[in-house]
């Protein structure tokens, strides 16, 4: 029993207070406190005023007109208490410590609170998704590299489903959406995301979402909503799956051969979260998930080819500038207008009758080199063999080729380059380079017909790997004349 209880168990059998204070071996006022209650009843513990505001004394009015301006201001660039002590420190000649600035701005914020500030908890139809983009490392063919992680959740079940990307532009969007509805079998009715990323851009409370993602939407019949700026709590579930996905898939970081092996990966263990249960609904997460789909609407019949194509006129060299980027269609091509097709990965160039001409793959950012492929520069070295020198091409030639070129002459040049460009219109630029090395490395003369032949045969696998012959065996099959010295 509690000493209270003991005091008033006591007291209830007549027993004075002395007598009480005695056998329990307490004070006669606390006796008669505890006696003398009348009401028990729990009650919300008081706040205690810490001392110590004296040394904001004439500092209060500076520090209330600091906050009441930041009401007006950006959400993101308001006073903070320790900005607040370093303007008095700075402006005023604040001497006193950061704590009871800390205190004042903390109550005078609370007792200024708007009614409608925080926010609310939003329910989420079954069909709807929130789609986002977020960062994380992975190694790709061994190299370590920054991927955009695109995310696609359903709010109602807590599916969640991403895929990686090295941008994000429409045409990445486009395309993880059109993989994640083909997965699933199903498109959602409502897409939300955050601030037209990617897809679109806002101006003023207007977003003007670009021409590819609207022929998408159209495709697949689906509408789009946009968050309002600052408010991504509109869409914390993907916010939450952006971490936990990036927590428990990319730590430690994933290595695959390729992007579409690890796309891969990561779709399966997505599927594996379908049998977890949900973190507030109490059932696993694909009967939820069902619901989601019943919700959805068909897929068309035809899968989006997120693509976009833009006219492009090639300067004097061949080359296109698309995204900041130098792609080198090639030399005949200058001053002709090309269509360019943005994909998700590639870039295309066609000619003017949309016949493809190059394939290159697409780079993200700025790079200061141009993209191009081998075979596009070889025609301009067969009439241009002095050109070679300070040709791109010369990077990308292995050592013994390159050498061979630097000391040949013009005409020797320009019949080795006809011979590699006459190979890789059947064999490709590779497989008439690897030729060329072969015959050089062998001492032979690196003809077109000797090339031609060497190269078909490379690309049909039939060419033997370069081995060391041992020519002793030949010794056994001879014999020596010691009378005359002649080998019989």
């Amino acid at each position: 029993m509690s000493l209270q209880e003991n005091i008033r168990t006591l007291d209830s059998q007549g027993i004075s207070g002395r007598e009480i204070a005695r056998r329990l071996g307490i004070s006669r006022d606390a006796v008669a406190k505890y006696a003398d209650q009348k009401d028990f009843s729990p009650a919300p513990a008081a706040p205690k005023a810490r001392p110590g505001g004296s040394v904001l004394t004439g500092f209060e009015h500076i520090i209330e007109g600091w906050l009441v301006d930041d009401q007006r201001r950006n959400y993101k660039q308001r006073h903070t208490a320790k900005r607040v002590f370093d303007r008095l420190v700075e402006e005023n000649s604040y001497l006193g410590a950061y704590s009871p600035v800390q205190r004042f701005v903390r109550r005078w914020k609370a007792a200024n609170r708007q009614a409608g500030e925080g926010f609310t908890e939003l329910i989420w139809p079954p069909g709807t998704v929130q789609v986002d983009f977020g960062q994380a490392e992975a190694i790709l063919a061994g190299i370590r590299q920054v991927l955009h992680i695109f995310v696609v959740t359903f709010p109602f079940s807590n599916m969640r489903f991403v895929q990686a990307y090295r941008g994000e532009t429409a045409e990445c969007v486009a395309h993880g959406l059109r993989t994640v509805f083909e997965h699933i079998n199903a498109v959602p009715r409502h897409m939300v995301f955050d601030n037209a990323t990617g897809i679109g851009r806002r101006i003023g409370t207007r977003v003007v979402e670009t021409k590819l993602f609207g022929v998408f939407k159209l495709h697949y019949r689906s509408e789009s909503r946009y968050c309002n700026p600052y408010s991504g709590h509109e869409k914390g579930n993907v916010e939450n799956a952006v971490g936990f996905l990036r927590r428990n898939f990319m730590v430690p970081e994933p290595e695959a051969a390729t992007l579409e092996g690890l796309n891969e990966v990561l779709m399966a263990k997505c599927d594996a979260l379908a049998a977890t249960v949900h973190y507030r609904k109490g059932l696993v997460l694909g009967e939820l998930f069902t619901q989601d789909v019943a919700a959805c609407l068909e897929l068309p019949g035809v899968g989006f080819e997120a693509v976009r194509y833009e006219s492009r006129r090639a300067d004097r060299t061949g080359n296109l500038l698309v995204d900041g980027n130098t792609y080198a269609a090639g030399s005949s091509f200058h001053g002709r207008m090309l269509t360019v097709g943005l994909g998700h990965e590639t870039v295309q160039i066609l000619d003017e009758h949309s016949e493809p001409v190059r394939t290159f793959p697409r780079v993200f950012g700025k790079q200061a080199e141009t993209i191009f492929d081998p075979a596009s520069l070889v025609p301009l070295l067969v009439t241009k063999p002095g050109a070679w020198s300070h040709s791109p091409l010369r990077t990308v030639v292995p050592n013994p080729v390159r050498d061979w070129l630097d000391k040949a002459a013009a005409t020797d040049r320009r019949r080795l380059f006809n011979a590699v460009d006459a190979a890789s219109g059947t064999t490709g630029f590779n497989h008439a380079i690897q030729a060329a090395d072969t015959l050089i490395q062998r001492g032979d003369e690196p003809d077109m017909a000797m090339l031609g032949m060497l190269a078909r045969r490379l690309a049909d696998g039939t060419e033997p790997p370069a081995a060391n012959v041992d020519l002793s065996v030949y010794d056994t099959f001879t014999t020596l004349n010691t009378t005359t010295g002649e080998v019989a």
